[in-house]
């Protein structure tokens, strides 16, 4: 099961043509009017039981029927939980899975959208498959943890727009009604053209899961995946991908090289994995604006998760307000609704309206922005985003169970090597 590169032209190819036809066919077929979209939940973690949950709650005619995880204690924590929706819920024990091959189970039940949220080094492998099977998406973010990772991602997206299947990912701020409306007052050019922008997550320190003992290598690290590079992609590519994402929305694409330091300062106990607990980073973007991102894991240290656009007529923060240059500060004052289920809104309205809304794309590249920066810190090099486009690096382990997995050594710049 190990996972490979795939260009586009070969992952269509093996999609099929035929294929394509069922899925654009099924979508026809049980998305008109109020028909009632059957849904199926992989990773049955806290964030993706949340996912169905407000999946569950955006729209009528919703009932979630497959649930699946790697672990089955996950997957009968999300069925006790998810059963007390009621009507909502058709989930019997048959349709409950575990085990490595889980989401595929989910995948083949009769489901007509798959909510993705396993460690996100699992997502490629998943929203391919799903895909494939003809089924909308719902994934969260990040959706990779390494180039080829993104770059399979990119091609199951461009594949889901010839599918008509829609795809939304977990970087609700575009969903929210503040941030849309000013980053549209930012891209209409309302503070001049952009020269320079800032990107911040910084925060305390976050949950880890203790090793038990007769636990295998490869069950710990992925019960404790915040700490390792294969299953979360380091912080700054699993959290500040929000921030990254936002940048790169305002900018209108993605950076085109970066230079970024970083280290290891605080969570130096091997019971954090291998991953650093602070990043900052330089990207630069096509014609020059650069932004300055800077994301932290402390405990006990001052927290910030904004973002700032620089432009030649003004500032502007793209979560709700701008300020030109002599002129009054303009602040987004209308309604917002939680993004967290817009988000799924968004999505529910373009399946059974037939609009396809596909965020794929869109999301691996903030993705591989974020990866190209975790890059360049470990490292200690300039990454180009030419590069990411043909580095063969992919976190995958050789083969996916239980079993020995030596934990990679903590990254040191000036030693470690791009591939």
């Amino acid at each position: 099961m190990s996972q490979h590169e795939v260009s586009r032209r070969d992952f269509v190819k093996v999609a099929g043509a035929t294929a394509a036809s069922l899925a654009a066919v099924q979508s026809r077929a049980w998305a008109q009017g109020s028909d009632v979209i059957r849904i199926g939940l992989i990773g049955c973690g806290g964030r993706g039981t949340g996912a169905a949950e407000d999946c569950l709650g955006s729209a009528e005619n919703l009932k979630i029927v497959a649930i699946g995880d790697l672990f089955a204690d996950r997957m009968n924590g999300a069925k006790d939980r998810l059963r007390k929706k009621g009507d909502q819920a058709d989930l019997p024990d048959e349709r409950c899975f575990s085990g490595f091959d889980a989401y595929q189970k989910v995948i083949d039940s009769d489901v007509h959208l798959i909510v993705t949220a396993t460690p996100p080094g699992f997502r490629p492998l998943h929203f391919e498959a799903a895909v494939q099977a003809g089924k909308h998406v719902f994934m969260e973010k990040p959706v990779a943890v390494d180039p080829v990772g993104c770059r399979r991602v990119m091609a199951a997206a461009d594949l889901a727009t010839e599918k008509k299947l829609s795809v939304v990912a977990g970087t609700q701020r575009r969903h929210d009604a503040g941030y849309q409306e000013t980053v549209k007052r930012i891209r209409d050019g309302q503070i001049g053209d952009i020269v320079a922008a800032q990107a911040y997550w910084n925060q305390g320190g976050l949950w880890k899961y203790d090793r038990r003992d007769g636990m295998s290598d490869v069950e710990w690290q992925i019960r404790n995946w915040l700490y390792f590079a294969w299953t979360s992609g380091d912080h700054i590519v699993e959290q500040h991908v929000h921030n990254l994402d936002v940048i790169n929305w305002c900018m209108g694409t993605h950076p085109v090289k970066c230079l970024g330091m970083g280290g290891r300062q605080v969570r130096t106990d091997p019971a954090y994995g291998h991953i650093y607990d602070h990043f900052t980073i330089e990207y630069e973007y096509p014609g020059g604006a650069r932004m300055m991102s800077m994301c932290r894991q402390q405990a006990g240290t001052a927290s910030r998760v904004s973002e700032n656009v620089i432009g030649t007529k003004g500032v502007g923060n793209p979560g709700g307000w701008l300020k030109v240059t002599g002129g009054e500060e303009w602040r987004f004052n209308g309604q917002r609704p939680g993004a967290y289920q817009q988000e799924h809104r968004d999505l529910i309205a373009s399946i059974r309206g037939g609009a396809y809304l596909n965020e794929g794309r869109q999301v691996a590249e903030s993705t591989l922005t974020a990866v190209m920066g975790r890059l360049s810190a470990y490292s200690g090099q300039e990454v180009t985003w030419d590069q990411m486009m043909k580095s063969t690096l992919d976190l995958t382990p050789p083969k996916y169970e239980f079993g020995e997995l030596a934990m990679p050594e903590v990254a040191q710049p000036g030693r470690y090597r791009l591939t």
